[in-house]
């Protein structure tokens, strides 16, 4: 008996990220930097009193965690593409030694900075270290962010030099270079501001859990859960890849290591019961994108809009659940569609895990994450939550025998935990100098304004520039990062311009934002699959963009009514849900061709399109919420398609009842 299953550890980050394997001495390093980050996170959020040399007052607390993780990047990633991944050259060595001197100068001068107010009248010795730690911010935010990031954070950090020169829309009040230092290295408005603070008191925490879960054989568990439930049923691997991938997406909160992971083994298993190599790399990267995004775990994102929006991260997830829950119920009915369609099979039974065996080898991931969604939904403990997880899940599976670690497995994993801190904290940080530029000159909420006046007061119009731009900022940078710009340039216009729901619009620049992973010309994600697939990279995003269609039109239903985000009456909520769900299926099937009690819409191929055409129009028109800047209520708008689905209906399974006879 075969048992498809992967590899306990993830894929190595080096292989998917340009990572340099670091050897000897310098292996340890970032280890020991992620252990006594972890300590430090701890004895800060409990208050334990340990650390308080460094952790006295919370801007040293918030220094210290740029100065544990920031300089890693320099020794983690090469300088340049081609440079050596094998040892670390003394250019990088110094550099290290350089960046962890001026971060550590700032934590040794908090408590000064604090009671002195330096932000508003530094000393000579500072304004210096100020501009060097400017520096040292931008090159790191450029190797682990990428070059376009590190352009744009650049740009803008600069831009208070000559923010009284420019054109009127985007002119705002100048600073001096000196003022312009201080104000990145010690406001709590740029790189101190709100990303870095939800790093450190939320995101440290969740991260942990994410790789605690990894290396403890969570992705093996949830893809042997996935197939011992679905495997065997119709389309059942590309069914398994939407419930696995949702899971680890969930855990990892990146696309791409989502794709790298479960990927491996459903797209060959895909590939198997007839599924087209495009094909299966669309599903695989819409079902990874979507993992990212569903609770109750988010990633790294949705932490930081808890701290943007100031409500409890369980709030985020829990407004989540009904938009993941539409994508994912879109996304399986059109995988059945296209089973049905093309006579796909699942996988025989005696080729899968046993559920049974699956269970009791891994009973206790789902125990851990119920204790995760207890404390966090139920306590309200969002900051502490993930280490208690992280303890529990480690202890059972040193004391059960399935998965028990070494110290290899221990090293690995603080290993695995710096490489990811590194990553966001340089972004973050370089992101924050964004930030900083917008606060300092006052254009964030300029460009608000300008927003407003564009869109001519127009809602529909205002949001139509808000996905745009959402999705232009989700191409040339990583999702936390343009979801950072948007909410704090966009997202105003949208709040205050329309009168919208905060919560729901932040999570529309967040869906938004995601869309790239799966849109061409971009689409990494559906990129990474055809990788795996063997596919056209092109023609797995177009079929990865069909099979996500609708992801593009959720975030306009829950931006127009946030009952769908479950804020609402719950009259108003069921209503909402109801005609969302009824216009997903019609959609979904419609986009597959293929239509649940009814059968093929293709029987006939002149009546096919017009059958499948009004069926997406009749969909979207009942999902749509009337009223406000809808020009239509909700019974016209139900009735307009009821005119549409009914006569389309009922040719469908006019011409599938005369095909069998025929």
């Amino acid at each position: 008996m075969s048992t498809p299953s992967v590899e306990t550890r993830p894929p190595d980050p080096e292989q998917i990220s340009g990572i340099r394997t670091l050897q000897g001495f310098w292996a340890w390093v970032p280890r020991l930097a992620a252990l006594i980050l972890t300590l430090t996170a701890l004895d800060y959020l409990l208050n334990l009193g340990f650390f308080t040399v460094i952790t006295r007052v919370e801007p040293q607390f918030f220094y210290t965690v740029v100065t544990l993780m920031l300089p890693l990047v320099y020794i983690l990633w090469p300088m340049w593409p081609g440079a050596s991944r094998a040892r670390v050259p003394w250019y990088d060595v110094a550099l290290f030694l350089f960046a962890l001197g001026v971060c550590g100068y700032f934590v040794y001068n908090a408590e000064q900075i604090l009671d002195r107010g330096w932000e508003y009248g530094a000393p000579d010795h500072a304004i210096f270290m100020s501009f060097l730690f400017w520096i040292v911010i931008l090159e790191a935010t450029r190797r682990a962010g990428g070059l376009t990031i590190a352009l744009i954070a650049a740009a803008a950090s600069l831009y208070p030099l000559v923010a009284d020169v420019m054109p009127g829309p985007i002119q705002g009040f100048p600073a001096s270079a000196s003022e312009t230092a201080i104000y990145h290295a010690m406001s709590r408005e740029s790189v101190m501001g709100i990303p870095l603070q939800a790093f450190a008191n939320l995101v440290i925490g969740f991260l942990l859990f994410g790789v605690a879960l990894q290396h403890t054989g969570g992705g093996k568990f949830f893809i042997n859960l996935a197939f011992g439930l679905l495997g065997h049923v119709r389309g059942g691997p590309a069914k398994v890849a939407i419930f696995s991938s949702g899971l680890m997406g969930s855990m990892s909160g990146s696309v791409i290591t989502n794709v790298m992971t479960t990927g491996v083994l459903s797209i060959p298993a895909m590939r198997r019961v007839g599924f087209s190599r495009s094909y299966a790399g669309g599903v695989e990267a819409c079902a990874s994108t979507g993992g990212v995004l569903m609770p109750p775990v988010m990633g790294a994102t949705a932490f930081i809009m808890a701290t943007f929006l100031n409500v409890p991260y369980g709030h985020i997830a829990l407004a989540a659940v009904v938009p993941s829950v539409l994508y994912f119920l879109g996304l399986f009915i059109q995988i059945d569609a296209y089973a049905a369609r093309n006579n796909l099979r699942g996988l025989p039974r005696s080729e899968l895990p046993s559920l049974k065996r699956t269970l009791k080898e891994g009973w206790y991931f789902i125990f851990v994450f119920v204790l995760l969604i207890w404390m966090l939904f139920f306590l309200r403990r969002e900051a502490i939550a993930p280490f208690y997880a992280t303890a529990l899940l480690i202890f059972i599976n040193q004391v059960l025998p399935y998965q028990r670690w070494g110290w290899q497995e221990v090293l690995n994993f603080f290993s695995s935990a710096a490489k990811l801190f590194a990553e966001l904290i340089a972004i973050l940080a370089g992101i924050g100098l964004l930030i900083g530029a917008l606060s300092m000159t006052g254009l964030s909420g300029t460009i608000a304004n300008d927003l407003i006046y564009i869109a001519g007061g127009n809602i529909l119009v205002l949001l139509l520039m808000g996905a745009l731009t959402s999705f232009i900022m989700g191409i040339g940078m990583t999702v936390t990062a343009a979801y950072i710009f948007l909410a704090v340039a966009l997202a105003p216009a949208l709040i205050q311009g329309g009168g919208m729901n905060p919560m729901a619009v932040h999570l529309f620049i967040l869906y938004w934002g995601m869309l790239s992973f799966i849109t061409p010309p971009v689409a990494l994600g559906a990129f990474a699959a055809a990788t795996i697939a063997g596919s056209n990279a092109m023609q797995t995003g177009l079929q990865a963009m069909r099979l996500g269609s609708v992801i593009y039109f959720i975030p306009f239903l829950f931006v127009l009514n946030p009952a769908l985000i479950l804020q609402g009456s719950l009259q108003e909520i069921a209503l909402v849900l109801t005609q969302a769900l009824f216009g997903v299926l019609v959609i979904a099937s419609a986009m597959q061709g293929y239509l649940l009690f009814v059968g093929d819409l293709g029987r006939y191929a002149i009546l096919q399109w017009p059958i499948r055409g009004m069926l997406v129009i009749g969909g979207m028109l009942i999902a749509v919420p009337g009223g406000g800047p809808v020009p239509l209520t909700n019974l016209e708008l139900s009735l307009i398609s009821a005119a549409l689905l009914i006569p389309a209906v009922s040719l469908a399974w006019w011409s599938n009842r005369r095909a069998a006879y025929a």
